[in-house]
């Protein structure tokens, strides 16, 4: 895909709607991001405790349905905390830029047609506020801009757990999104375009899920990663940052990055199915007998089906998975899901090469396992002696070693590199041990155990 192509996407539906019109769509993007989050927490919240045989929020309104309002509002009325040694201005203005950014994604996600398949108040337009050749990129320049919020927020409390907790993030955050944008240029390869409506226009026939499969594993591991979710909520890790980048703010601050967090969820649940679950079509079983599936405002039913399905996703693993260590973490991110997605984006790029060139099915086929074969088998065996040499040289360090004193300074401080811990004296067993009773061996059963 070159500049021409990209100037050759037809986009001309779009920007051609009334003033008002745009005001009406842009409103309803805001409000169906709003009520979707009052929703997945009081969900998050139920499923949770059913997972975990509890009740769960049973009080506020039908059900517990208006338990997240109730929330919002509690928040709004608490006591709004400045801390003394915060930078004011940046300390107020880091909710405000970590929660916009998590809005702004929605604009270019279609959610029906192309087509001016829909009426409103009698204007024909798209199911979608707008479109861009670029769109995907777009989506990925306003998701970085929210780590910016982040790290200031940590930044600007003067404390240091918060700068400790925002840097975290800010590593995690970045780290994943490399492997996001890999996952993405496979996506570009297959649909030839970056414009959210053209892509699903590509997956009339399949969906990118079966065409890549491994390209939406690492989507998913990087948007769970990208949200500072559970397993992989750093941030929040009470025992280690004391609540994390948000630690000293209170009231409706603290409300905002919890909104961020929870639309940036709905905003990467809507990207994945844009790009993997067909976007607003419908399930096969479905467009296979009822032609009129795919038309009208029936699309926007199958879209929010699926974006609720991938939510579900996000609260079965934070009620299932326990969280993983910093260095798992990051590890995951480099080591793993960075190096698997270049490696998959070549072999995607190599395949559409080849179909291009006009090859055989088959030889496409033997040429990617081949090389998927071989790469599998070098990496094997280098981290196989890789294992050996680091294990050998750490037994070769624990034995010229000498012992080690933690507390030879007067507190207890943690072995270096190359040091041991000398070895623990055991416990005499229960025989060798002598009874010790205040006043002598009184009693029968005291002689006896004696």
């Amino acid at each position: 895909m070159n500049a021409v192509q990209i100037a050759a996407e037809d986009l001309s539906l779009f920007g051609r709607d009334v003033w008002w019109l745009v005001v009406v769509k842009a409103v309803f993007c805001f409000a169906f991001l709003m009520v979707t989050v009052l929703f997945s927490i009081v969900w998050e919240r139920k499923v949770v405790a059913w997972m975990q045989l509890r009740i769960g929020p049973n009080r506020h309104g039908p059900w517990g349905m208006l338990q997240s309002l109730a929330d919002g509002v509690k928040l709004m009325l608490k006591e709004d905390l400045i801390v003394k040694r915060a930078d004011k201005v940046v300390y107020v203005l880091a909710p405000i830029i970590a929660a916009i950014p998590a809005f702004m994604a929605i604009a270019v996600i279609p959610f029906g047609p192309a087509g001016n398949e829909v009426s409103i108040f009698g204007q024909r337009t798209t199911m979608q506020l707008t479109d861009l050749p670029i769109a995907m990129l777009y989506i990925l320049a306003v998701a970085s801009v929210g780590i910016y919020g982040i790290v200031l927020a940590g930044w600007s409390s003067g404390s240091t757990y918060p700068l400790l907790g925002g840097l975290r993030s800010c590593a995690q955050m970045i780290s994943y999104e490399i492997a996001m944008g890999a996952a993405f240029a496979s996506v570009f390869l297959y649909s030839g375009s970056m414009s959210t409506s053209a892509i699903v226009e590509a997956q009339a026939d399949r969906w990118y899920i079966i065409l890549l499969p491994v390209s939406f594993i690492i989507y998913v591991i990087t948007m769970v990663g990208e949200t500072n979710r559970a397993p992989f909520d750093m941030p929040e890790s009470e025992g280690d940052l004391v609540g994390g980048f948000n630690t000293e703010y209170s009231s409706i601050k603290f409300a905002l990055f919890m909104l961020a967090e929870y639309v940036n969820m709905v905003t990467v649940s809507a990207v994945s199915v844009t790009l993997f679950l067909g976007g607003w079509r419908a399930p096969a079983p479905i467009s296979t007998y009822w032609e009129g599936a795919n038309h009208g405002w029936w699309p926007m039913l199958w879209f929010v089906l699926k974006v609720q399905l991938l939510l579900f996703f996000f609260i079965w693993l934070r009620g299932t998975l326990p969280r993983v260590r910093y260095d798992q973490l990051m590890k995951l991110g480099w080591k793993v899901l960075i190096p698997v997605s270049l490696v998959w984006l070549m072999l995607v790029a190599t395949v559409r090469a080849l179909r291009n060139e006009a090859y055989d099915f088959s030889e496409i086929v033997l040429y990617v396992g081949g090389a998927v074969v071989a790469i599998l088998l070098l990496s094997f065996v280098v981290d196989l002696f890789r294992d050996k040499r680091e294990k050998a040289a750490a037994q070769e360090a624990v034995h010229d070693a000498e012992p080690f004193d933690p507390l030879a300074g007067g507190f207890p401080v943690p072995p270096k590199p190359g040091q041991h811990l000398a070895p623990v004296p055991r416990r005499r067993s229960r025989g060798e041990r002598e009874l010790i009773v205040s006043g002598g061996t009184n009693s029968d059963s005291d002689r006896e155990e004696a």
